[in-house]
């Protein structure tokens, strides 16, 4: 039981699981071009912003605090979002960064 606990684990880290969910149905060429330039953008915003919380830009995140999207939180994403602001991304401007979710 231990060792396919292990596996398991080993295996969603590696992302075997989503992508055989995603070979389950067949995804159009532009669809997952889409879907990894959205995944690109997604690890560069989590790159920048754990940069930018190393550096002392933004403050750690509470894991204790409930999750409410309070006027503390908006501004945590506006200073995310001026400290990305001049991010360059090799295939894409940083402009883009923020309209991808």
């Amino acid at each position: 039981m231990i060792r396919s606990c292990a596996l398991k684990k080993k295996l969603q880290r590696e992302g075997v699981f989503r992508e055989m969910k995603l070979r389950n149905y067949y995804e159009k060429p532009s669809e997952k071009k889409a879907r990894q330039k959205a995944e690109a953008v997604r690890r560069a915003r989590k790159l920048a912003r754990k940069r930018a919380q190393r550096e002392g830009g933004l403050p750690a995140p509470d894991h204790d605090a409930p999750r409410r999207s309070g006027p503390s939180e908006r501004s945590q994403r506006s200073q995310l979002r001026a400290a990305t602001q001049n991010l360059k991304t090799p295939s894409f401007g940083a402009a883009f960064l923020f309209f991808v979710t």
